[in-house]
Parts: structure tokens; sequence; C-alpha cells
């Protein structure tokens, strides 16, 4: 071990419990790690001094025998998530000045289970971006590089702060959201493991909204033992979140060497897309012959409705944001624009300065899809096809336990290049939407590189909280794959 910061969560954990090193001999290590990546532009808000009491608490727990589960271990969180005192900006310009008097549910089980905060990180303005372009605060850069060039690349988004740091080691964990899979598409393109719960699997309490029926906070992590460890701490029911639902959480990292011999996994036919690089099916494949090799079954599925996926969620989405959205207008929080002469005028000019173009963009289709007129011809359409496409899954999962596919359609991308085609950009969305549409469980694992050494990740989608059955299936890909490249940290020199 040449650095704390090399530790994985599971394995700081284990140091801290058999007193190999303290609480905050670690954390001095990732406010350090925090600093050297600053020009990689993960964190919004650095919170060393936080950092440092929470772990000489931490120490004194163990000290005493009391450690709980995340005793002293330094997070990340995603700047959606609400943290009581400390600025909580959704990568906005609406929220730049906004410091929540709570805590969102998923940030207070952390505490709760002992975790330490190191900060928050940046993300596309209200989770709306594939790329992390869209944040007020400037786009983050992933710690990766191609081999052939030193283009800065895109780390995927929303979560794509919270990628970048763990991907840097800038953190040993961090949390992130999912609407259309901004949690596995970062994390692919990071070379790191994303894992969307079931819908209502965490509380949505106290996080920024984008669209309520499809955000869902999730773990980012190193390693999938690292995900089941801190997806335990961060499920739980919640009365302040009615679309929360009581079911127990499981130990998941008990079950994650089951293997899965005997599983049968689904291979959906509508995955395979025209124009994806040879190197996605190659992997695909790749995945395919490991999962057998392991004694699974392999099994072909249909997903019908697949290629409405992305049509449908942009409907529904938008909608939502522009219902969410619309409480931002200068009165009671966040950005207030100066020289407003009545009412309606402080709105438009507080909604136009405070609001990024892509959030602009989608609540101007969401506002659109739901006006007088239009609202049957696409949103009520729209969510008729939600059903359709959540009955696929329903079809399918009577034939199989889990779903393997691609989780992007490519790799990581350079800063800038799919910014003026939004289309294009919302097309890296192309195999993570369906999962959020039926609200289901799915996770993202490195699992190989293209020629240039870019990661790529395969995808594992389950039942609706059977998070346990993707999670051993996901650390089988993983044993498979061996991926063990890390990014060269061109960023210490910056």
């Amino acid at each position: 071990m040449s650095s704390p910061t090399d530790f994985t969560l599971a394995g700081a954990r284990d140091a801290l419990r058999a007193k190999e090193v303290s609480a905050v001999e670690l954390t001095e290590a990732f406010i350090g790690a925090v600093e050297a990546a600053r020009p990689l532009n993960a964190f919004v808000t650095e919170t060393p001094d936080r950092a440092r009491a929470m772990a000489k608490e931490s120490d004194a727990r163990i000290a005493k025998g009391e450690a709980r589960p995340l005793e002293g271990l330094p997070l990340a969180i995603k700047d959606l998530f609400c943290t009581k005192g400390v600025r909580t900006t959704a990568g906005s310009n609406i929220l730049s000045n906004f410091v929540p008097p709570y805590e969102s549910t998923v940030s207070q089980n952390l505490w709760d289970a002992g975790a330490v905060m190191l900060g928050k990180t940046n993300m596309d303005e209200f989770a709306m971006g594939s790329s992390n372009e869209t944040s007020a605060f400037g786009p983050v850069f992933n710690p990766w590089r191609s081999r052939t060039s030193n283009a800065k690349l895109v780390p995927g988004g929303s979560s794509g702060g919270s990628a970048a740091a763990v991907a840097a080691q800038a953190c040993l964990a961090a949390t992130g959201t999912d609407t259309g899979g901004s949690i596995r598409q970062p994390a692919a393109v990071a070379g790191i493991v994303g894992l969307k719960p079931t819908y209502g699997r965490c509380s949505r309490y106290g996080i920024v909204a984008f669209a309520s029926s499809l955000d869902q906070a999730g773990p980012m992590t190193r390693n999938v033992r690292d995900a089941a460890l801190l997806l335990r701490a961060m499920a739980s029911v919640d009365p302040k979140d009615s679309t929360s639902v009581d079911v127990p959480v499981p130990d998941y990292e008990a079950d994650l060497e089951r293997g899965v011999k005997g599983l049968r996994i689904g291979i959906p036919k509508e995955y395979r897309i025209d124009g994806a690089p040879p190197e996605i099916d190659a992997l695909w494949a790749e995945g395919v012959a490991w999962m057998k090799a392991q004694g699974a079954e392999i099994i072909d599925v249909s997903l019908p409705h697949t290629k409405y996926a992305l049509p449908t969620y942009y409907i529904v989405a938008p909608a939502e944001a522009s219902s969410n959205l619309a409480r931002y207008d200068g009165v009671r929080f966040g950005h207030r624009a100066k020289g407003a002469h009545d009412i309606a005028d402080l709105y438009e000019k507080s909604r136009a300065e405070g609001f990024g173009r892509e959030v602009q963009r989608r609540i101007l289709i969401g506002t659109y899809v739901l006006s007088s007129g239009y609202y049957d011809a696409y949103y009520i359409r729209a969510q008729k096809l939600r059903s359709l496409i959540a009955d696929d899954f329903t079809q399918a999962y009577k034939k199989c336990d889990v779903l393997l596919t691609p989780a992007t359609p490519g790799p990581a991308f350079a800063v800038g290049a799919k910014t003026a085609d939004p289309v294009s950009m919302y097309l890296n969305d192309v195999f993570t939407v369906t999962v959020n549409l039926a609200g289901l469980p799915a996770i993202s694992v490195p699992a190989g590189a293209t020629a240039d050494g870019l990661p790529l990740g395969l995808q594992v989608i389950g039942k609706a909280f059977d998070e346990a059955t993707v999670l051993r299936a996901a650390r089988a890909i993983e044993v498979a794959a061996n991926f063990t490249a890390r990014p060269q940290p061109w960023w210490r020199a910056a």
C-alpha cells in the first residue's frame, strides 16, 4: 500500500478496524488528493474542516469499540444532495448561494453510519446532461486520457464529478443520482462501478428534483464490493418520501461471492444498434462468454419497445422537470435578478439568468408537451409507452434472472465534441434510459478498454428490489474481466 488513497472502501474499513491506519490519517490523505485533483474540476465545494472534525470523532468511536459500518471512511457527495449548512448548488447559477437548513435522507444515513464528508461534487446543471459540460461551474475532466491524444475527455454525466473523483482516487467512494443513466454512464466511461438501485430503494428526500418518477440515488465506487457496502448504508424507507418502499435492506456484501452458476442471463437483441463501435459488441460477446464459462445459462430475449425508450424518456423527463423547476422564481431562495420592475419581470429575469441553456431547453420541451392541445399527443402517449417498456422487462424476466447489455454506446469523448448537437448527446443514454422508465436496478462494471486505452463498461439489469443478484452477477464480470488499469495522474502536474 503506497498511499492511504489506494484503499478500496472495504479495504479502508478493514484497515481502520484493525487500527492499521487512523481515520484522521486517512482523511488527511484524501484532503490532499482532493486538492491535487483540482485541475479535474470534480468538486464544487470542499469541506476539509468538517472532514477533519468527523474523522476525529470516528477515531474516538473506534477507540471505544463503537465503530459504525462506515466509520471514518471519506466520501464525496454529488451536489444534488442537500447538506445541512453546506452550499448545495445542483450545478446551477440559480442555486449558487443556497445553503440548505436540512440534510437529505441518503446523506444523513451515511453520516449516521460514520462516513466522513470531503465535499460536494460537480455535476451537469440540475442533473440534465450526459457529459458534465452543462454545469454552471465549468466542465469536469475525465482522469482518463487516450493513449493517442492529450485531448481532455468528458467524464460522462450527470454524476461526472463523482465519477472523476472516484477514478482519480480523490475519495473512497461517492454518491450519484440516476434519472436516465447518470450513475451508470459516467461510471462506464470513467472505469469505475456505478449502481442505480430500484426506484424507491433509496429516499429522494432532500435530493434536488429533476424528474421525480425517474430519479434515484446510488453508489459510485472502485469495485463491486464497495457498491454493495455503500448501498446498504444509503438505502432505507423514509416517511418523508412517499415513493420510498418499505422492504428489508439485505447485507449485499454477504452474497457477492455466490457466483452465477445456474443463473439465467438474458441477452436482449434490441440492444444491438447500428453504428456502435465494434469494440462495444466485442466486449458484450466477451461478457456473455465469461458468464457461460462460470456456469450461467445464456438466453436470448426480446424487449420490443426499446426503440421507443429515448423519445419516451425525453418527453416524460422534461415534462416533470418543467413542473419541478417552476419553484425557482427568484422569490424565496436562490438567484434573484436585480432591476426587475414587477413580479413577472422578476420571474423572467431570474430564470433567464439562473438557468443554463440545456436546462432552459428541457423546461421549454416539458412545458410544450404538457400544454393544452399537446398533452394527449405527447405526454399521455409517452406514459402508455412507458408501461409497455416496463412490461417488456416483466415478460423477459419470466425467462431469465438478469439481463446483460453494454453500458454505453462508446467510450469517453472529447470535451466540446457533442455540445452543438443535443440529439447526439442524448444518444449516450440509449442503453440506460429503459431501466429508469421501468424503475429497475442496474449496474455498470468496468470490463475492458478501447485500443486507445479508454475504459468500457458492461451493464447488468435486474428485477425490482433484487440488487443482490445484480451485484452477484456484476462481481462475476469483475472477476472475469480483471480490469486493473488506472488513469495516469496527468492532473497532478497541471
